[in-house]
Order: C-alpha cells, then sequence, then structure tokens
C-alpha cells in the first residue's frame, strides 16, 4: 500500500500532515470519516464540520489520494501539506 518513512529520531511512519477544508452541500463527516478509515492509509485522522463545511486533518505519504478524494466532494481551499521528516530535521520549505 502506502510507503512507510523510517526516521531513526522519530520514527515518523507517516510523513506529510494533511489538512484542508472542504465546502459543499450535503457533505457527510460519517461518510468521509469512514472513507478514510476503508481506503487510504495514514493516521492522525480529524474531520469536524457540517453539511456544508468540513475540516480534514490527515497524516500519510500520499496527501495526493487525500486532495483527489476530497475534491470530489465540493470546494477544497486552505490546503497545507507539511512534510513532518523535513520539519523534524529543522529544515525550512
Amino acid at each position: 500500500m502506502g510507503i512507510e518513512i523510517e526516521d531513526e529520531e522519530d520514527e515518523l511512519k507517516y510523513r506529510y500532515d494533511t489538512q484542508l477544508l472542504i465546502e459543499g452541500k450535503h457533505l457527510n463527516d460519517n461518510a468521509i470519516r469512514d472513507y478514510f478509515n476503508n481506503q487510504l492509509v495514514g493516521n492522525c485522522l480529524l474531520v469536524v464540520g457540517d453539511e456544508e463545511l468540513i475540516k480534514i486533518h490527515y497524516h500519510t505519504n500520499e496527501p495526493w489520494k487525500v486532495l483527489e478524494f476530497c475534491s470530489g466532494l465540493g470546494e477544497i481551499y486552505d490546503i497545507v501539506i507539511e512534510d513532518m521528516v523535513r520539519q523534524s530535521s529543522g529544515k525550512q520549505g
């Protein structure tokens, strides 16, 4: 499935902290959570919001899959993908 990152210092299994907002109609946080848990590989999932706005937070090695799924639900914005391995080693950008 996903690529596992072995970092001797932090042992981060999932490299990318992926965050975004989804704006749409009839959004279902439970259905979104189920999709992440059953179809994507990662951890630290947070799905909060209502039928028109959902906040996603997820650690994964495949952030493009998160973006692809979420863009099919509505407009995605405030997208942040941070490389936690680079952060933990003190690198910027």
